[in-house]
């Protein structure tokens, strides 16, 4: 392992340990060269939402004050790690290095970086539809590319699509969570079709008046990220069993965000839902059982798929 791979390799651990306590912990479950390639790939994860926010990245990127402008930074270097080109910043870097290795295909990160292009204009889904697009997007594209990072042949597209279902799961979990924090800070990504059926609009969403109707609407995201995340147990049994049981072990973590957000109703938003780190060694042995049997006969039929 060269000098350059050893320093991306440590940075993108400290990024991941200060970013994702939930997606590290399960991380460590794989073998090594697969943990450290998903290292670097969160790595660029973060630092294109970190970038797109305004948030600080230390020595490594400067954002601007204009969001267009961090876009197309983002893209700039984007394409030149793609191309193989050094960038001088630790993430771009680092998915130059992740990519090359595992042969990503430069259309996921863009289909990535075009979830970040909704947010920077204040898009709001209007149909169950469009909100599976911007989940694509900014999670199951990145759960196709961690397909890649663990060996899946780029050729068995209902693998791919399996991971591109559980990264859907995930970030339906992460909006029912964080919808009344979202709406404070002017993003909506309930569809506005939803909310009409419920007399809701956006900013009824921080009322506690609302909350009634905004736990209707928020358990079609949890039922949505039920299935989803029962359709990727398939894609997940055909990995290795390390692979298998990291990938079931997120799963079951951030399962439990959407479970909890479902049985707490009214209630989900009274503090913001976390798994502590003695429930998460539980959910990973619950994990180690999945991984053990033999993958549930789930159909895809009826879900939303990506392009």
């Amino acid at each position: 392992m060269s000098d350059d791979r050893d320093r991306l390799v440590e940075a993108a651990g400290k990024s991941i340990a200060a970013g994702s306590k939930s997606f590290r912990f399960a991380s460590q479950i794989f073998e090594l060269e697969t943990r450290e390639r998903s290292w670097l790939l969160y790595c660029w994860c973060r630092a294109c939402d970190d970038i797109t926010d305004g948030q600080t990245l230390g020595h490594d990127a400067k954002a601007t004050d204009n969001p267009e402008e961090r876009l197309a930074f983002i893209r700039a270097e984007t394409d030149k790690a793609l191309a193989g080109e050094a960038t001088g910043y630790v993430p771009f870097d680092a998915l130059a290095t992740v990519a090359a290795e595992t042969h990503i295909p430069a259309d996921l990160p863009h289909d990535h970086l075009g979830g970040f292009a909704r947010d920077a204009s204040g898009w709001q889904p209007e149909t169950g539809e469009d909100l599976l697009s911007y989940c694509y997007q900014v999670a199951g594209a990145v759960g196709v590319m961690m397909a890649h990072v663990m060996g899946v042949d780029p050729s068995d597209r209902d693998t791919l699509d399996r991971a591109s279902d559980l990264g859907i799961a995930f970030q339906l979990a992460n909006i029912a969570r964080d919808v009344v924090e979202d709406a404070k800070v002017g993003r909506t990504y309930l569809p506005r079709q939803w909310l009409a059926e419920e007399g809701l609009a956006g900013a009824d969403l921080t009322d506690p008046a609302h909350r009634s109707a905004l736990a209707r609407v928020t358990r079609k995201l949890t039922d949505l990220a039920a299935l989803y995340r029962r359709s990727s147990r398939v894609g997940a049994a055909r990995l290795p069993f390390r692979s298998r049981w990291a990938v079931l072990s997120a799963a079951r973590i951030y399962g439990e965000v959407a479970v909890r957000a479902a049985e707490l109703g009214e209630r989900a938003w009274d503090k913001r839902i976390s798994v502590s780190k003695a429930e998460k060694f539980g959910l990973v042995l619950w994990a180690f059982a999945d991984a053990l049997l033999p993958a549930p006969k789930v159909s895809r039929e009826g879900l939303w798929t990506r392009p």
